[in-house]
């Protein structure tokens, strides 16, 4: 009797250990946005499957702005400045405190204005744990 209950706990033991390390979530390279995308993607190559950073496609920043992250963009014939709100709570990034113009970054005579630069905040697990970054 004590053995046939020694190999039901066994049995038992082995189908838990098999369930957990199966139900473990193994390390992955993926992104939702593109900034995330930009920054920490491994080993520089573009991501695969490419997910909401594919270029050219509708949803390129859609997530950005319903978050509130991008609260506007302003184009003029010399600038596109683009607004955000680092504060907004899943924004995962701090104001620099500064503007960052890019001159002709859009095109010749076209700047690039990043208001405010936003920079990473290193206490989100992304960040912390880019390839990039560290």
């Amino acid at each position: 009797m004590r053995s046939r209950s020694s190999r039901l706990a066994s049995v038992v033991c082995i189908v838990l250990l098999l369930t957990v390390n199966l139900t473990i979530p193994q390390p992955a390279e993926a992104s939702i946005h593109e900034i995330i995308a930009a920054l920490c993607r491994s080993g520089g190559e573009e991501v695969v499957p490419p997910g909401q950073n594919k270029l050219n496609s509708k949803s390129f920043i859609r997530a950005l702005q319903a978050s509130g992250f991008i609260t506007s963009i302003d184009m003029s014939p010399d600038e596109v400045v683009i607004h955000f709100d680092p504060t907004v709570p899943n924004s995962k990034f701090m104001s620099a405190g500064f503007d960052l113009r890019l001159p002709d970054e859009i095109a010749p005579g076209v700047d690039l204005v990043l208001s405010p630069l936003v920079v990473p905040d290193l206490s989100f697990p992304a960040h912390d744990r880019c390839h990039n970054l560290n």
